[in-house]
C-alpha cells in the first residue's frame, strides 16, 4: 500500500478487518442457528400445516412483518417504514461499489434520497416509542437505543453530505471501488465522509453480536419455521436420535 497516507492505511485496514468480521460473524451465527436442535414442536398458532405454508409464512414475516402487524399497528408502521427506507438506502449505495451501475440501482438512486430522509425520522420515532411507551421501555436495553442512535447518525451524516457539505462523489466512489478491487487508493479527506464511514464500520462490526442478526435468524425460529402437524407426525427430540 505504498503511496497511501497514514489515515488511508488505517481505514483500508479497518474496512477489510470489519468486513471479514461481519461476514465470518454472520455466517457463524447462522451456522449455530441451523445446527441447534429444536427439541419441542412449538409453532405459534395459527400455524401452517404444510411446508409450502411455512415458506409462505416466512416470506410474509420477511416482506410484510405479519406478526408485528398483528401485535401493534403503530410499531408496525414505524418498523416497516424504517426497514423499507433502510433497504432502499442500501440499494442506492451499491452505485458506489459497482461498475457499471445496474439499472435497478440507478432507478433507486433518486428514490433512495427520500428514503434517506425518511430513515432518521423513523429511527427517531422508534427511539421515542421505546422511551415514552412504558411496556416498550420496560423491555428495552441500552443495546436497543444504541442501534437506533447509530443508524440515525449514519443517515444524518449521509444527508449532510448530500445537502450541505457535499462530498466529492467521484473520489468517494474511486476509494470504494479500489477497496473492492483490492488496489486501495487514498481516502477522500472529507471530515463528514470519514465520520460517516467510521459509523458504518462500527455498525458492521457490531452487527453479528447484536439483535440485528434477526435479519438471518428469522428463518431459524422454531415458532415460525415448524409445520403444525404434531397430531399427524411424532416430533422426536433430536438428542434422542443419538
Amino acid at each position: 500500500m505504498g503511496g497511501l497516507s497514514a489515515l488511508s492505511v488505517l481505514f483500508v485496514f479497518l474496512s477489510y478487518a470489519v468486513t471479514t468480521l461481519f461476514i465470518v460473524g454472520f455466517l457463524a451465527k447462522i451456522f449455530k442457528y441451523a445446527t441447534t436442535p429444536a427439541p419441542l414442536k412449538i409453532p405459534t398458532t395459527p400455524a401452517p400445516t404444510s411446508r409450502g405454508g411455512v415458506a409462505a409464512r416466512l416470506l410474509g414475516e420477511l416482506l410484510l412483518f405479519t406478526s408485528l402487524f398483528r401485535g401493534n399497528k403503530w410499531t408496525w408502521i414505524g418498523g416497516y417504514l424504517f426497514h423499507f427506507a433502510l433497504a432502499l438506502v442500501l440499494l442506492r449505495h451499491l452505485r458506489y461499489f459497482l461498475v457499471p451501475v445496474p439499472e435497478l440501482v440507478s432507478f433507486a438512486t433518486e428514490v433512495g434520497i427520500w428514503a434517506g430522509v425518511l430513515l432518521p425520522i423513523t429511527a427517531i420515532y422508534l427511539f421515542l416509542r421505546r422511551v415514552l411507551v412504558d411496556r416498550l421501555k420496560y423491555i428495552s436495553t441500552g443495546a436497543d437505543y444504541f442501534v437506533l442512535i447509530l443508524i440515525g447518525l449514519i443517515a444524518i451524516t449521509g444527508l449532510v453530505m448530500k445537502f450541505s457539505f457535499r462530498a466529492d462523489i467521484t473520489s468517494v466512489k474511486e476509494f470504494m471501488v479500489s477497496l473492492i478491487s483490492l488496489s486501495p487508493v487514498n481516502i477522500p479527506m472529507d471530515p463528514v465522509f470519514i465520520l460517516h464511514l467510521t459509523l458504518v464500520l462500527v455498525l458492521m462490526a457490531y452487527f453479528p453480536f447484536s439483535k440485528l442478526i434477526h435479519m438471518g435468524g428469522v428463518f431459524f425460529s422454531p415458532s415460525r419455521n415448524q409445520v403444525d402437524n404434531s397430531r399427524d407426525v411424532r416430533h422426536v427430540n433430536p438428542w434422542a436420535k443419538r
